[in-house]
């Protein structure tokens, strides 16, 4: 019976170390995805954002905003082309803005960007109609901005609104809101921006 412990021994000696072997190898997976998460974003994919974890949290930010979706106010906008000066602003609270994005001239398809200029810091949530997302830029030094989560909003929820982003911003820093499309019928969608969140002073 010993020969057979002692090769029960060998074979749980060697299948732990196999195991441990192959956790090491697993463990710099996460690296290498979060390497091609990062070509991806760089590439302008705007889905590629973890979900949100705790979305009921959203649930009060979703169904103010859907209100204003559906019955405004609504302010139709021209986003800027890429490249040049950004005038047109989205500030004004509890305003649902039709978007329209110009075709763009040095790459394919419809882009844009519109400014956004916070007057608290906190957390915001960018309410869009589409399930396409943005990417958000400080204006001034043009350094992007990470965004935390996106939530995919259920039709039953609120129908006019589809796709909720979360980003941490700054008070009174203006911030560039680029969106891109490649498809017309991406190119015009709403916006609502509403807050989720505040900061709050020790």
């Amino acid at each position: 019976m010993k020969p057979q412990s002692l090769l029960h021994k060998s074979l749980l000696a060697t299948s732990v170390a196999l195991l441990l072997t192959g956790c090491g190898t697993t463990a710099e997976e996460p690296a290498v995805q979060a390497e091609a998460l990062s070509t991806s974003e760089s590439a302008l994919l705007f889905g590629a954002l973890p979900s949100c974890d705790e979305p009921e949290e959203l649930d009060e930010v979703i169904e103010h905003a859907c209100i204003h979706a559906e019955m405004g106010p609504f302010e139709p906008v021209t986003a800027a082309a890429l490249g040049a000066p950004v005038l047109v602003d989205v500030s004004a609270p509890h305003t649902t803005f039709n978007i329209s994005l110009p075709r763009s001239t040095n790459s394919w398809g419809w882009a844009g960007r519109v400014s956004f200029l916070p007057d608290e810091s906190g957390e915001f949530a960018f309410l869009l109609s589409r399930h396409r997302g943005l990417r958000i830029y400080e204006a001034a030094t043009g350094t992007e901005v990470a965004r935390e989560c996106r939530y995919e909003i259920p039709a039953e929820v609120c129908g006019a609104l589809k796709t909720t982003i979360l980003a941490d911003l700054e008070a009174d820093t203006e911030y560039y809101l680029e969106f891109r499309s490649v498809l017309r019928r991406n190119a015009s969608f709403s916006l609502i921006v509403e807050e989720a969140g505040h900061h709050h002073e020790e």
